[in-house]
């Protein structure tokens, strides 16, 4: 097994390292996606209308279930396969893209999930807005060579052109929805309907081309819409769909409630992560009550949450009252921009301190990740690039925690270094940080994401295999770098066993 970033800095992509083959999977022509972009941004504005004019989400959601089930799909939104009681799949997050950090996934989770059943996309399929005409490069063609069948469930920007192109693809070519009654003059919803994104009239021509791309049957999945449950083996998995601000409608809330009933152990996927970045969001349901309150109640047997949208790695196992213990993972490193892990504050939240948390890329790695971007984009590089070995040693001492990784020779941190992670927002104790780190971590995420430039590796994205047997689920997060030697052999960043029984 080769080393991962937790044992060396050649294991976490440093280096001189021989770049991967992944480029030969690519298109000839590259479309990036640029959050410095004004035309990205505008096109991706109902997020923001929502926010001011109140979401349409749950409504509009309403009515693609309505019209899945006029159309024969399962009341009760179940997907019944016909696994073994041991079977293997695949989990990959906020993938879309579709420049070289999402190809770069590719080569190492093919290799990964040789045998694997079916694979899961969890939160944003295409980037930026979710358009039909975008599932070419960015989802046909980069899972080309996978040959099971590929479930998901949408994120906030499948939503910013109205779920439409995730249900033609994904919901047996869904037909676009009647449009709903025009809004009483100058109301909210009447300004919301004004300067709402929709979908070019063309969107989605190509597809039907597009589409041959994965035709084989044992590739074909057709899903009962938005959100769903899997039976498969042992488990049940729950796919939750928390639309464009993070939250779930009432009638989504009182459908999770009745399919998380009964003894089977579970797993819940949700677009929106419950425990990231150091805190506790626990879903709020319309009409009251939390998608939390549900995975925690004993009743309901479940076992791990599963989140996109936030685009590392993170694992939270979360002691219960009972005595059970639930993992809360973050899985959105499967193709979008790096967010960064080193502003994360010192962990302790539910129980879960610093021994207990996981995340990848490693601090240390994401400091010197973004202060080498920051040194490119502003011409300073000789200001603001840390070498990952000064990068690890100021994160642990601000944190007050060893090194993750053992530097070798010490390092010495001096005057430069600390002013640096102060300025990238490197995270300390919680109560040091808490008024910066959001505000920071807007600007890294918006003003100089790795999207926003050309860089090269290491990545550092990830995604999930998840074993299931009838006593047990193991769970291995592997890195993909977009060097050779971790597309050859993808190392194990993090492994939890978690029991069923």
């Amino acid at each position: 097994m080769s080393d991962s970033s937790r044992d060396t800095a050649e294991g976490a992509g440093w280096g001189a390292a021989e770049h991967g083959a992944y480029t030969r999977l690519m298109p000839a022509k590259v479309q990036k996606v640029s959050w410095l972009d004004p035309r990205t941004l505008w096109a991706a504005r109902n997020g923001v209308l929502a926010s001011w004019f109140g979401d349409p989400t749950g409504s509009t959601r309403g009515r693609w279930v309505a019209q899945r089930e006029a159309a024969g799909a399962p009341a009760d939104k179940v997907i019944r396969r016909a696994d073994p009681d041991r079977f293997s799949f695949m989990v990959i997050g906020d993938t879309g893209e579709g420049d070289d950090p999402q190809y770069a996934v590719v080569p190492g989770f093919l290799k990964v999930s040789q045998d694997t059943s079916f694979a899961l996309v969890a939160s944003d399929v295409i980037y930026p807005v979710g358009s039909a005409d975008d599932y070419d490069t960015k989802f046909f063609r980069p899972y080309q060579e996978y040959r099971a069948p590929i479930y998901a469930i949408p994120g906030n920007h499948d939503w910013y052109e109205g779920l439409g192109g995730f249900m033609r693809v994904f919901c047996d070519d869904a037909p676009p929805l009647t449009p709903p009654p025009a809004p009483r003059p100058a109301s909210r919803a009447w300004w919301r309907a004004l300067l709402w994104h929709r979908p070019r009239p063309s969107d989605g021509h190509h597809l039907d081309e597009a589409r041959k791309l994965r035709f084989s049957m044992e590739q074909q999945a057709v899903q009962p819409g938005p959100y769903w449950a899997i039976d498969a083996g042992p488990v049940r998995i729950v796919g939750i769909d928390t639309g464009l601000l993070g939250t779930i409608d009432a009638e989504q809330g009182a459908w999770l409630r009745e399919v998380s009933r009964g003894p089977r152990p579970k797993i819940l996927v949700t677009g929106s992560p419950l425990y990231v970045d150091g805190e506790h969001h626990p879903c709020a349901i319309e009409g009251g009550g939390t998608v939390d309150a549900i995975v925690r109640d004993p009743d309901h047997h479940y076992v791990a949450s599963i989140g996109g949208d936030i685009h590392n790695y993170q694992r939270y196992p979360v002691g219960l009252a009972d005595g059970r213990t639930l993992q809360y993972v973050v899985a959105g490193g499967g193709g979008a921009f790096m967010h960064a892990t080193h502003t994360i504050p010192r962990v302790s939240v539910a129980g879960v301190t610093e021994r207990d948390f996981r995340c990848y890329p490693l601090r240390g790695d994401s400091l010197a990740f973004y202060s080498r971007l920051y040194g490119r984009r502003l011409r300073l590089r000789r200001l603001f690039t840390l070498t990952e070995a000064e990068a690890t040693a100021v994160v642990a001492e601000r944190l007050g925690i060893p090194p993750t990784r053992d530097p070798g020779t010490p390092v010495r941190v001096g005057r430069r270094v600390r002013l640096i992670a102060s300025l990238l927002g490197a995270g300390g104790s919680p109560d040091r940080t808490s008024r910066v780190r959001l505000p920071v971590r807007k600007l890294y995420t918006q003003l100089f994401s790795p999207g926003s430039a050309t860089y090269s590796p290491p990545f550092f994205k990830c995604f999930l295999r998840l074993d299931v047997t009838p006593d047990a689920v193991r769970l291995r997060c592997f890195a993909a770098t977009g060097n050779r030697a971790q597309e050859l052999d993808p190392p194990v960043e993090d492994e939890v066993t978690i029991p069923l029984k």
